[in-house]
């Protein structure tokens, strides 16, 4: 059976994520160049094979000297790594509840990584295109990727957590 391609529609997509800073607030940020492609047999997914990229060098935190130290060595490194890449087979599941099981590669390193999806459904927007729609939440442990760069605080513990809060909505396309 032929599968059916979907494309990232970017305008109705985003893709963030959220980390613990002197262990007492969260610092978010997000990717605004991202891309996502998907093929399924069907309009379940349940089949689908899933490729999803960002481009490091977008990250923003709405301060530039972060943004610009997180591009750095001492994290990303994205002169040598300026991709974080997801890819998956399947999206198991019915209804609005699924886990998506794939292999996260960031920094260099590929580590499996498990999402929550709530599935949105399909539908036909008003200009005639089929669309898909998703919400997808996590966590990984920054140090699984080598991004172990942090500081210790006078008053006990450090400035950045382990545990990274991931969480992006996606809306595909069916292509022509």
């Amino acid at each position: 059976m032929n599968k059916i391609n979907w494309a990232l529609d970017p305008s109705h997509s985003e893709v963030g994520f959220k980390v613990k800073h002197l262990m007492i607030t969260n610092v978010s940020g997000s990717f605004s160049t991202f891309n996502a492609e998907v093929s399924a047999s069907d309009e379940t997914f349940n089949d689908a094979d899933i490729t999803f990229t960002a481009d490091i060098d977008s990250i923003s935190t709405n301060d530039a000297n972060r943004d610009g130290h997180l591009k750095s060595a001492d994290f990303f490194d994205v002169a040598n790594h300026p991709h974080l890449t997801i890819k998956a087979s399947g999206l198991p599941g019915s209804g609005e509840s699924r886990k998506l099981h794939g292999t996260m590669t960031l920094h260099g390193v590929s580590q499996p990584v498990a999402l929550d999806v709530e599935f949105g459904g399909v539908t036909k927007d008003p200009w005639g295109n089929m669309k898909a729609g998703f919400s997808l939440n996590g966590k990984i442990n920054r140090k699984d990727f080598g991004l172990n760069w942090n500081s210790a605080l006078e008053t006990g513990g450090v400035l950045l957590g382990d545990e990274v809060k991931l969480h992006a909505e996606i809306q595909l396309v069916k292509k022509a």
